[in-house]
């Protein structure tokens, strides 16, 4: 990978155990929790007797490796480093295989070290790894830890916990886990448990401790290195219209444990798979979009998978629930699964359903139908990680996204069946998408002032885009009507969806072969991305001679660092952006929008 990652995957299993490395070298920064609040891993070398960092900002004197290479693919992150007349490589992986919930769902990601000499002369060589209090704390020093060392078969394990220990007793936006427990194990090693003052760690801005409690995993290299593990045991993971929820790796009792057991013993297999999956991934991505594309999807993917959390609801089916970041912390958000579901109908359309069936079930609520009296779809089910209902902007309707969210989730049930070749779950909440179609049909052709999945950049009425939303899920709902053999309807569909589309056209027109921001606004642009869903499922409403000026007409406006979200500002978004480009049959043209992305991720100074 050519791409100079803004943030470098280490460990990434959920919206609460991820970390990592917001820089060009492992050593030169503290390792982070994605919200950017320290979460330090540290890693030295011993080598002949002489100690060097490799991992984590130590502020003792201590001489740090050099960092030599490194590559990220879709499931591994591996740094190569030398020092003393040795080569040190440490490979972290996660097992992130969506179609295989077992593994998706372990909270146990690796770390390979294995060294070699540089020098042609034999050294000694061991490895310690020591994690933070952070992990287990929302910040260090705001709570008193417990720790515990246990062996598990050859594996040296050590565990820490908030001593205080409330599962599930909080929600919120910028907030870690302070409840569950953190484990480090190693094996054929040993474990240990120190305290490190403060002052000899560099960029510790929270908490009132001057002590940090560190847990420590170390082994003596051999031929064979040293394979580290960090896991995270959270005891109950959702809680779900009131009731508490557990993951799928331990819904049946699986022990955390046992968990670390198992994966130790299938680290050789795993590796391997982990290897095949993102060279395929990569291939895949490089002759659909090119090289640069290949490698900023490879970046996201394990981002991506981070940013939810797999959970099971008491009649065994699953909820797959992402957590919003910097945006009040919603779960199970509507048009934030919108824009995600193109990896998870690739790999494993199920995981889609699991996204829409908490907007379901919360549509069919006593709150929603009744109390609300809401006929729109909801904008997310509550603040992660308790789906007890919505109470983002105290559910007043001027919070709410009526035509946005109803096209997202007629789209993503249309497109999760399409991709399976399996209309059945859809099947079942065919009520919900025909009452969200009627709401497109009634105000969608020109929407109303309301909210967006862009409303950053400001309420607007009359917007082109949104009402390409209300098209394509009329399209999607006669999909389903033709999959669930009821062609009369599906006909119906399109027929309505054509009309909406032709109207549309002669509205928006700018009349140079550009399309407006909003219907009352002649001589704006902005990108039509909803419209995409018309292409990929083939059924082109909307005349594709509109699709290809309007896309033509992008090439003028696109900046160095790409295609702005709209006229008002200079700014883009990155799903939107691909989403856009995703319109043109020409792969140049395609690649063409996407590298000013690919531009900003590697020369970004934001290392977000």
């Amino acid at each position: 990978m050519k791409l100079r990652p803004p943030a470098v995957p280490l460990i990434t299993v959920d919206p609460y155990f991820s970390v990592w490395s917001p820089a060009n070298h492992l050593h030169e920064t503290e390792t982070v929790h994605w919200t950017g609040k320290p979460n330090h891993l540290l890693g030295i070398a011993v080598i002949d007797g002489a100690e060097y960092v490799f991992m984590g900002n130590i502020a003792d004197g201590m001489p740090k490796m050099e960092q030599k290479d490194l590559t990220v693919t879709a499931l591994t992150t591996t740094y190569v480093f030398e020092a003393a007349g040795v080569q040190l490589t440490a490979r972290f992986s996660a097992p992130l295989f969506l179609d295989d919930y077992e593994h998706l769902t372990r909270p146990v990601n690796y770390l390979q070290v294995n060294a070699v000499s540089a020098d042609g002369k034999e050294h000694a060589v061991s490895v310690k790894i020591k994690a933070s209090e952070e992990l287990c704390l929302n910040f260090r020093g705001v709570g008193e830890v417990e720790t515990e060392q246990l062996a598990i078969g050859d594996v040296a394990a050590v565990k820490m916990g908030n001593k205080v220990q409330k599962p599930l007793h909080k929600s919120g936006d910028d907030i870690r886990i302070d409840w569950g427990y953190f484990y480090l194990a190693v094996q054929g090693g040993a474990t240990g448990v120190e305290k490190l003052p403060v002052p000899f760690l560099e960029g510790l801005q929270h908490g009132n401790s001057l002590y940090m409690t560190f847990v420590t995993a170390e082994k003596a290299l051999d031929e064979t290195g040293a394979l580290f593990t960090f896991a995270y045991d959270d005891i109950e993971s959702i809680e779900y219209f009131h009731e508490p929820l557990k993951s799928w790796w331990n819904k049946d009792g699986q022990t955390i444990t046992e968990a670390i057991a198992l994966a130790y013993a299938e680290y050789t297999e795993l590796s391997a798979r982990m290897d095949a999956f993102a060279a395929k991934l990569f291939a895949d991505a490089e002759a659909a979009g090119g090289t640069h594309y290949a490698e900023i999807i490879s970046l996201a993917y394990r981002q991506v998978c981070a940013a939810h959390k797999l959970a099971v609801d008491k009649n065994g089916d699953i909820l797959y629930i992402s957590k919003e970041c910097h945006s009040n912390g919603c779960a199970a958000t509507a048009d934030v699964a919108y824009p995600s579901i193109p990896m998870f109908l690739l790999y494993n359309p199920e995981l889609v359903n699991g996204m829409l069936r908490p907007l379901i079930k919360y549509s069919r609520s006593n709150e929603w139908t009744n109390v609300l009296k809401f006929n729109f779809a909801p904008h997310d089910v509550g603040q992660y990680p308790l789906l007890n209902g919505q109470v983002y902007g105290s559910n007043r309707f001027e919070y709410q996204m009526p035509v946005e969210e109803c096209g997202n989730l007629i789209i993503m049930a249309a497109a999760a069946a399409v991709a399976s070749g399996d209309a059945t779950y859809a099947s079942t909440c065919m009520d919900l998408l025909e009452t969200w179609a009627q709401y497109l049909l009634e105000f969608g052709t020109d929407p109303a002032d309301q909210l967006c999945t862009d409303d950053f950049a400001g309420h607007l009425a009359h917007n082109t885009n949104l009402s390409l939303k209300a098209i394509s899920g009329i399209v999607a709902l006669g999909i389903l009507y033709k999959m669930l053999g009821q062609p009369e309807k599906y006909a119906d569909c399109m027929e309505k969806a054509r009309a909406m589309s032709a109207d549309w056209a002669v509205r928006a027109a700018n009349g140079d072969g550009s399309y407006r921001l909003a219907f009352d606004r002649p001589g704006t642009f902005s990108m039509k991305y909803n419209i995409v869903w018309d292409k990929l499922f083939g059924t082109r409403v909307m005349d594709p001679a509109v699709l290809e000026s309007e896309v033509a007409s992008y090439k003028e406006k696109i900046h160095p660092y790409g295609l702005p979200l709209d006229n008002r500002k200079p700014y883009t978004k990155s799903d939107w952006l691909v989403w856009t480009a995703t319109l043109t049959d020409d792969r140049a043209a395609f690649e063409e929008m996407v590298e000013p992305l690919w531009r900003v991720y590697n020369f970004s100074e934001s290392r977000v």
